[in-house]
């Protein structure tokens, strides 16, 4: 999954595009875990846009978006928010909540 910079999500966002975003912090073990689980479902979606980004540089993003904690997976359907992930389960889970984007 690519790093995206914040023109690049304000981009993607006023687009009004379907896909998921990825925010995490560098610290943060549980976000050191969900992004390798992330890794795998990049590699099984590779038609669903994604991008991740460290929250610690883009506050106005936690803001817009009212995340509550990290790692946190805003999942996007033509602009909308459809979901908020904090839970990320495992990598079935979040196969069959992120497959249907396409």
């Amino acid at each position: 999954m690519e790093e995206w910079t914040k023109s690049e999500m304000e981009t993607f966002l006023e687009e009004k595009r379907t896909g998921y975003l990825y925010f995490y912090t560098p610290m943060c073990g549980t976000c050191q875990v969900a992004g390798k689980m992330l890794t795998v479902i990049d590699q099984l979606l590779l038609e669903i846009p994604a991008g991740k980004a460290d929250l610690n540089y883009l506050p106005e993003m936690a803001e817009r978006f009212e995340i509550e904690s990290v790692p946190c997976l805003i999942v996007l359907n033509m602009g909308e928010v459809l979901e908020k992930i904090y839970a990320f389960q495992s990598v079935p889970y979040l196969y069959e909540k992120l497959k249907g984007l396409n």
